[in-house]
């Protein structure tokens, strides 16, 4: 039988910063059940985003026969603002998003990503080969361009975290920030800025690798290994549809159908993953923002 694809997509506009949020709506006939709001983080544009998880949601829905709607926007403030106001029931986020949301509003994680083969992902400086910047030190009055935002786990935290450990402490070089971490990458590329915080996979991405020569840049500096991003769910849904939900995003690599998923998404595999996986992030998150981590700043 042919399976159901009822697509909507609703607010989309391609002038993309006209727009601060776009959804997806999976529609059923089976009305009876509320809508599953996923919410996916701005690391890469809106269009985009859409474009590549929308497979993902469109399989979610299908096997657990209810309403999926799939949610983004265009920078890190508004999507926190979704985080903060429970808009999500199922949320794709940094790996600070999810400590802050796990301690304020008591989001449980489900799932990590594996990306290029990899269930971990590592903060990193970046420079241009050309740009006679061999160290850390050589970073003291430039200009460092940061992907995101000051709740950027990798391309801001950790990246902050690799520069004092290196000796460079925040107010001996200019800070600026991206609108992601891509663009922070291209800017440094194009001698905008004369470093780019970002993780290290940004470096991979198609998105990046096509517009412009990745071979030109190198890493100044790399984070240990950490935990790769998070999925996390609110901690009122249903435990059965929470397993249902980790199941069915688990499973999606053993099988032709869930590998195209997980292509189109520039994933390998969704993972399950655990609370106590995060905790070397929080001590970096301690060592930059306190032992709240911040929390004060940004609840």
């Amino acid at each position: 039988m042919k399976r159901r694809n009822f697509i909507k997509l609703t607010g989309y506009i391609i002038t993309t910063s006209l727009l601060p949020k776009t959804a997806l709506c999976l529609k059923y006939k089976n009305t009876s059940k509320q809508p599953l709001i996923i919410g996916i983080f701005p690391r890469r544009n809106i269009k985009l985003t859409h474009k590549i998880f929308t497979p993902l949601a469109e399989f979610l829905s299908n096997n657990l026969n209810r309403e999926v709607k799939l949610v983004t926007t265009k920078n890190f403030k508004m999507f926190w603002e979704g985080v903060k106001n429970h808009d999500y029931d199922i949320v794709h986020y940094n790996q600070y998003h999810y400590i802050i949301s796990h301690l304020l509003y008591n989001y449980q994680v489900i799932l990590r990503n594996q990306e290029f083969g990899s269930n971990t992902v590592r903060s990193s400086i970046i420079v241009r080969k050309d740009s006679n910047i061999n160290t850390i030190m050589d970073l003291q009055n430039k200009t460092i361009l940061f992907g995101g935002g000051q709740m950027a786990m990798q391309s801001y935290i950790a990246a902050r975290w690799l520069l004092e450990q290196g000796g460079l402490n925040k107010g001996n070089y200019i800070e600026k920030f991206s609108i992601n971490p891509p663009n922070a990458i291209m800017s440094t590329y194009y001698k905008q800025a004369d470093a780019a915080g970002s993780g290290d996979v940004i470096l991979k991405l198609d998105s990046v690798r096509s517009r412009i020569d990745t071979t030109q840049m190198k890493f100044l500096s790399k984070s240990p290994p950490l935990t790769h991003l998070p999925w996390a769910v609110k901690s009122n849904l249903d435990a059965s549809l929470i397993l249902k939900i980790q199941k069915i995003l688990s499973s999606l690599n053993t099988h032709a159908e869930g590998r195209k998923i997980l292509a189109k998404a520039k994933l390998s595999a969704l993972e399950p993953a655990t609370d106590k996986e995060y905790d070397k992030h929080r001590e970096i998150i301690s060592d930059i923002y306190g032992k709240d981590y911040g929390i004060e700043t940004f609840k």
